[in-house]
């Protein structure tokens, strides 16, 4: 290693050592409660458990049971502030710092180009970048899989697994450090750098966890059962909360029209508003996937665009 290669592992080397810090703590915390809700799960007290949304709830008393997920959803929530973190503090001063103090001149002065000076950072903060979340989201989905999508755990839609887990993860971590890049070349002051990444990067959070409550880019699907006949289950599918009757036609209304789970009441009051199905609107568990992907093109396509933009600027700015 020598070059500026040498000199960006000289100036990441802090960085590089937190984040495997971070990967130690969360490895072994994630190994002692997974170990934990296992010996729970294996003592059989959830073995009268049906799968679904419903409560798990105790024999004797009937009290809701639920397993300790609290740590679960902490790391969750680390990998969700991810993006924030490592824009503010990897992205903002990787040209940032130089830009602030000068030194940038003195490097470019020893035959180093631009494009070496940025390739060399970008490349180990990215490699960096990669190597954190893409193991943290690996360690949630681990610890996550024995109480996935049970009453007792955590269900695929909920936030902390939808934006906490799987490749969207990464794309997300690199998107903040290419927002942090960016506005470090802009800003010339870490600073404000970091201040500027803070806003984008959460401004982009709750843009995608809107798309996530509107099902813009997902739809659900839509659920029937002929006459009185029992709806099909909901079990891990996620509600968008749209029940419904319809009639011969093919009109949708609401379900308070007829207001009966079933029964005899239900059978009457569908016969005279002349109902002829329900219905009810749900994604399913395996949109899971579908949603993590298109979570990975918009974000990782965002951070190509902002590193090709950084790279526009260069020349300009330095």
């Amino acid at each position: 290693m020598k070059g500026s290669l040498w000199l960006a592992w000289r100036q990441q080397r802090v960085l590089v050592g937190c984040g495997a810090a971070v990967l130690v703590a969360a490895a072994a915390l994630a190994a002692h409660f997974r170990s934990g809700m296992l010996d729970a799960l294996r003592g059989g007290l959830f073995d009268h458990c049906a799968p679904g949304p419903l409560y798990c709830t105790r024999p004797s008393d009937g009290l809701p049971m639920f397993l300790d997920i609290e740590p679960l959803k902490l790391l969750g929530a680390l990998n969700i502030a991810l993006p924030v973190l490592i824009g503010m503090f990897w992205g903002a001063p990787l040209l940032g710092r130089d830009r602030e103090l000068g030194t940038h001149r003195m490097v470019l002065a020893q035959g180093v180009s631009r494009a070496q000076w940025f390739t060399s950072r970008l490349a180990l903060a990215a490699l960096g970048t990669v190597a954190v979340s893409g193991t943290l989201a690996w360690l949630f989905h681990w610890w996550w899989e024995p109480a996935a999508d049970r009453s007792y755990g955590l269900f695929w839609y909920e936030t902390t697994a939808l934006s906490g887990s799987g490749p969207s993860t990464v794309a997300a971590a690199l998107f903040g450090l290419a927002v942090g890049t960016l506005a470090g070349l802009l800003a010339r002051r870490v600073l404000a750098a970091m201040a500027w990444t803070l806003s984008v990067t959460a401004a982009t959070a709750f843009l995608v966890q809107w798309l996530h409550r509107s099902r813009l880019l997902v739809p659900p699907h839509r659920y029937v059962s002929q006459g009185t006949r029992p709806k099909p289950p909901m079990g891990d599918k996620w509600s968008t909360g749209n029940y419904g009757l319809i009639t011969a036609s093919g009109r949708r209304e609401p379900v308070l029209n007829c207001p009966y789970p079933s029964g005899p009441e239900l059978k009457e009051c569908m016969a005279r508003h002349g109902y002829v199905a329900r219905f009810y609107e749900a994604n399913p568990a395996g949109d899971y996937w579908t949603v993590q992907w298109y979570d990975t093109a918009l974000l990782g396509g965002l951070a190509l665009v902002l590193t090709a933009a950084t790279v526009v600027l260069l020349r300009r700015r330095v």
